[in-house]
């Protein structure tokens, strides 16, 4: 599967953005969709979580009531708004084919990541 991550960009602290996460390759009709973000000199750090046929989400505390995970199956595609956005937000944004909010899971196998979309909250 191949992921490609879009929308990222400089926006004010309070601002809003929408990342994109395109999936190609698919070899089975649903998967989880992870997103994930590594800020410079930390850990990787599991933000979302959309899971395959039924939809459920699932987000870590520090976005939990900003982000909001979401998906369109017809375009392969799964979207990560982000409103009310923070400079502690500023990080490189990943989606992934497996999930992890929390502690950090080691990358399943079978697992593939996109190239990542840089985000930046600052005036």
């Amino acid at each position: 599967v191949q992921l490609v991550e879009s929308g990222g960009g400089l926006v004010q602290p309070g601002g809003s953005l929408r990342l994109s996460c395109a999936a190609a390759g698919l070899t089975k009709d649903y998967y989880a969709i992870g997103w994930f973000r590594q800020a410079p000199g930390k850990e990787r750090e599991g933000v979302s979580c959309i899971s395959g046929s039924d939809g459920i989400t699932d987000y870590a505390d520090s976005v939990k009531g900003r982000f909001t995970v979401s998906r369109d199956d017809a375009k392969n595609t799964v979207y990560l708004q982000m409103n009310s956005l923070k400079p502690g937000d500023t990080a490189v944004y990943y989606c992934a084919t497996f999930c992890s909010i929390g502690i950090m899971i080691p990358t399943p196998a079978d697992a593939d990541w996109g190239q990542g979309t840089q985000v930046t909250v600052s005036s």
